[in-house]
């Protein structure tokens, strides 16, 4: 009788033990409610337009180089023991775009423009401020056929929490979205909560939080969140596994090792008292 008590429980500590290590694991895969040939509404579609404080380059190319490099701000090339001055004009090729000079839009949202003075950039996406500087240029007569070019410089957005490279990543794209940014970061971590994945936006004197389930397109595609602003910091919370682990052990009263770990302790208090 006793050696049958013994077993029982023995096997009731196996199961237990196969039960917590075999539980499949829950809200894991992104997409759950997609199929083959399904489809969901997206979120109002939102382009990156310019901020008060933000930095961009304007560069403004024609025919004769002497005419468009009035409206240039400078390259610095750094050499060692020395630095060089290079118009934007002078045939600097892209990679050097780094290193220019560049446009900080004031508080009212203008920058000062060479020549054409106080120019109206904030709000506006980067496609309409060099329409807006060329049609400038060619009304006032200073260059007939101006190319111009407007990039962004310091905007970017903020990654945290349970993802593998966590950060500030640089915005270098008109539509900019969360799987953007997440992607950067080197996706969530196992250990990532799918279910909760908040951005918060600040929008003047108060901070937007949407939260974004990944489990669930819905809950992505139509959230305000989908759309990255510059600015925007995505923090991606701990799983209640993680959260356990950062106690000392991680053997809580809601974790299966607790549990296991109480069984085995039982077990060896009945074989005492059985024999």
């Amino acid at each position: 009788m006793r050696k049958q008590l013994n077993r029982l429980l023995v096997c009731a500590v196996v199961a237990c033990s196969m039960l917590a290590s075999c539980k499949a694991p829950e809200n894991v895969e992104y997409f759950q409610d997609m199929y083959d040939n399904s489809s969901v509404q997206l979120a109002k579609q939102e382009m990156i337009t310019i901020h008060p404080l933000d930095q961009i380059s304007i560069i403004v190319n024609c025919r004769d180089p002497q005419i468009a490099s009035m409206f240039n701000k400078p390259y610095y090339t750094h050499n060692i023991g020395a630095t060089q001055t290079v118009t934007a004009s002078n045939n600097v090729s892209s990679n050097a775009s780094q290193n220019l000079s560049g446009y900080t839009v004031d508080t009212d949202g203008c920058i000062d423009f060479p020549i054409l003075g106080k120019i109206q950039v904030a709000g506006k996406r980067r496609e309409e401020v060099a329409s807006d500087i060329k049609a400038k240029l060619i009304a006032s007569n200073q260059i007939k056929d101006p190319v111009v070019t407007v990039e962004y410089m310091n905007l970017g957005v903020s990654v945290l929490g349970d993802v593998n490279r966590p950060g500030r990543y640089k915005i270098d794209r008109d539509r900019f979205t969360i799987f953007d940014a997440i992607s950067l970061a080197g996706d969530l971590t196992i250990d990532g909560e799918r279910t909760n994945v908040r951005v918060i936006r600040n929008n003047g004197d108060v901070d937007n939080v949407y939260e974004l389930d990944f489990t669930r397109s819905d809950r992505i595609y139509n959230s305000p969140g989908y759309f990255i602003h510059q600015g925007d910091v995505i923090y991606v919370s701990p799983t209640d596994k993680r959260k356990r682990q950062s106690t000392v052990n991680g053997n809580t009263v809601r974790s299966s090792s607790f549990w296991v770990s109480l069984a085995s302790l039982a077990v060896s208090v009945a074989v005492l008292f059985t024999r």
